[in-house]
């Protein structure tokens, strides 16, 4: 892995992803749709309009850059596919083979990443296995386990080096929230900030499992730098950090503010999602082929959080 394209580089992950890999030594091409300016931050290296679903442009794109691997971030995220899922289809499953059938063609490694939403309420949830009862409820969900089943294919198939990771709740004071049943966990630190009180979309006993962005970034580069011959899962592997409650993590903001205030205002939409998704990942798997191991726990997560939010706010 030397020159990458990164595909939704404006994301969530992307956008701190690409410097994140840049900071390291690797050429990174900036992959965004067009719709908004480049974000200052990745404009100090190469950048593409990229169009998942137009494959022929993003051959030219491969081609033009060298690129060997490609990172794909483009997602339709839970909550926000379940009123739009057909976008979240297309985008999710369409544009994913299609980039698995560039691989092929052109010899590409290719991460397309997975999530808790892989799973659904028939999943052991305390822990939830590496290989597991995958019957998710929700359209994301759906167009995570096909990707993952895509993946194994083309390996299997024409053995394209497709690898993937199963996301939890991922956590960031770089990016706003951006539509996914998780997002309460970002939301919950900007709240804290500004009106020292926060009032949780999900419920008291709803545990989660979470990670902070800089592990998942660490987690991104270590599975793709991977040596294949020591892997056995390719698609796709549990990653955990910690789990927690609303009540847990406004606990470990009250170290910092103690006059933090949480109450509940639940979105059943929001909490039937939750519902079915896992509680603890068991991710043995990952750390026995690949060494994963966390740097964060949730209060030290906390703290950078709320100095960084403060910050901005």
């Amino acid at each position: 892995m030397e020159r990458i394209l990164v595909i939704g580089a404006a994301g969530q992950i992307g956008s701190e992803l690409v410097p994140y890999m840049r900071e390291r030594g690797y050429t990174v091409v900036a992959g965004t749709s067009g719709r908004t300016p480049l974000p200052p931050h990745l404009a100090d290296g190469p950048s593409e309009t990229v169009n998942l679903m137009d494959t022929e442009a993003l051959k030219r794109i491969v081609e033009r850059h060298r690129i060997d691997t490609v990172i794909n971030l483009a997602a339709i995220l839970s909550a926000t596919a379940e009123a739009k899922p057909f976008a979240a289809w297309s985008v999710g499953v369409n544009g994913v083979i299609g980039l698995l059938e560039l691989a092929r063609e052109m010899k590409l490694s290719v991460l397309t990443p997975s999530s808790i939403g892989a799973f659904g309420p028939e999943t052991p949830r305390n822990p939830t296995p590496q290989d597991t009862i995958q019957r998710p409820k929700t359209i994301y969900g759906i167009t995570k386990v096909v990707d993952e089943l895509l993946g194994d294919y083309y390996r299997a198939k024409y053995g394209v080096d497709a690898r993937s990771l199963r996301f939890p709740g991922l956590i960031s004071y770089v990016t706003p929230p951006g539509g996914g049943t998780t997002d309460y966990a970002v939301e919950i630190y900007w709240e804290a900030v500004r009106r020292g009180r926060y009032a949780s979309p999900l419920g008291p006993e709803t545990r989660l499992p979470m990670m902070f962005m800089p592990d998942a970034l660490r987690a991104t580069v270590e599975v793709m730098e991977a040596d294949a011959e020591k892997l056995k899962h390719f698609n796709a592997f549990n990653v955990a950090a910690f789990s927690f409650t609303p009540d847990e993590i406004a606990e470990s903001i009250r170290r910092k503010l103690p006059g933090f205030e949480l109450t509940y205002a639940v979105k059943p939409n929001l909490q039937a999602i939750a519902d079915g998704w896992p509680q603890v990942l068991d991710d043995l798997a990952a750390r026995e082929e690949w060494g994963w191991r966390p740097e964060y726990s949730l209060d030290a997560m906390t703290d950078v959080m709320l100095a960084e939010v403060a910050k901005r706010v």
